[in-house]
């Protein structure tokens, strides 16, 4: 079992409720990446954005500045907007990446949840499963060492023969699917033969079982090994239930309304808050709290890693790193006890 933590790179506040530069954030994040080295984390995700409210839009760049920094914990994106991006890039820059940090990288392919990628770099979003799906075979066939590969589709000019560089020490490109729940993309992971990363953001995590059993039937049917799968859920951690959720609630519920009001949601409330804590994905509270639903949430999939995704709307930095600090001192030491009680 692993252990990781995500971050989208928030553009968060200060303690006084001023906001903070995104070059400042960006700072933030690697110090959080360095953190969670320090604290036994296994790895560290960072998001890809393209809008005001996110301050990471290279996360390669960030990650390589935390591999520059650190020995063992591995770095990872959550998620590679591959839709609006181009294969090749994708694998130089995270064979660069794996260089620099001596193997430790893993590139996780989505679709990603926000659009704004698409006209910012003249993709039709009419065009949305055809990009990915083109793009996504493109990718794979480069995991394999860059090439050669021979390649034609409709989303970008045709390969012949031709090889990739840098190469990795290992001669492959770690790499998995980020998933948000529809049987489709369950299927098509394990058609490829990748990890699944399964993101877990609304209702019981319990209720993603059918899709756990979907892949590792798929799999099955493809004639393929067992591969492991990875939950991102949301949650924070302080050291009281009451205190994680004072901490939070403002800030989750700027964000929630934000984005509702975009996608027409309804207004968020503090009853849905509390209700995503008790009852639904929101991996929320003290030490002791969220150790036992981590360890629930982890019974129920039969996962191999779970991904505390531990940014929640303008959380001030220091609150975070606090966060950071108790998931990796006693989360995950309480839920490695929860588990091996089973």
């Amino acid at each position: 079992m692993e252990f990781g933590l995500d971050t989208f790179g928030d553009r968060s506040v200060d303690l006084a409720g001023e906001q903070v530069p995104y070059a400042q954030v960006i700072r933030d994040v690697v110090e959080e990446g360095v953190l969670a080295e320090q604290v036994g984390v296994d790895s560290f995700g960072v998001g890809e954005h393209h809008r005001d409210d996110f301050a990471i839009s290279a996360p390669e760049v960030v990650l390589a500045a935390i591999a520059a920094r650190t020995t063992r914990i591995r770095l990872r994106t959550a998620v590679t907007v591959l839709s609006s991006d181009d294969p090749v890039r994708v694998y130089e820059r995270f064979a660069t990446l794996d260089a620099i940090s001596g193997g430790r990288a893993e590139v996780t392919l989505g679709r990603g949840s926000f659009t704004e990628s698409f006209p910012l770099f003249g993709f039709d979003l009419r065009d949305y499963e055809k990009l990915f799906s083109e793009k996504l075979d493109l990718m794979v066939a480069l995991l394999d060492g860059g090439g050669p590969v021979t390649w034609s589709g409709t989303v970008r000019p045709p390969l012949e023969n031709q090889q990739v560089y840098p190469k990795t020490d290992s001669g492959t490109l770690a790499a998995s699917i980020g998933v948000g729940g529809s049987p489709e993309s369950v299927v098509r992971a394990a058609r490829y033969g990748l990890p699944l990363a399964l993101a877990i953001i609304g209702g019981d995590p319990a209720r993603f079982a059918p899709f756990v059993e979907l892949y590792h039937r798929a799999l099955a049917e493809f004639g393929r090994d067992p591969l492991p799968i990875a939950v991102h859920s949301p949650g924070f951690v302080a050291d009281t239930d009451e205190e994680a959720k004072e901490i939070v609630f403002p800030h989750a519920l700027a964000m929630q309304n934000r984005i509702g009001a975009e996608r027409g949601w309804p207004k968020y409330t503090r009853g849905r808050f509390e209700s995503d804590i008790n009852h639904g994905a929101l991996h929320l509270g003290s030490p002791e709290t969220v150790a036992q639903k981590i360890a629930r949430t982890v019974r129920a999939l039969g996962v191999e890693r779970f991904d505390l995704k531990y940014t929640n709307g303008a959380i001030p930095h220091v609150h975070m790193a606090k966060a950071i600090e108790l998931y990796g001192t006693k989360v995950v030491p309480r839920v490695r006890e929860l588990l091996a009680e089973d």
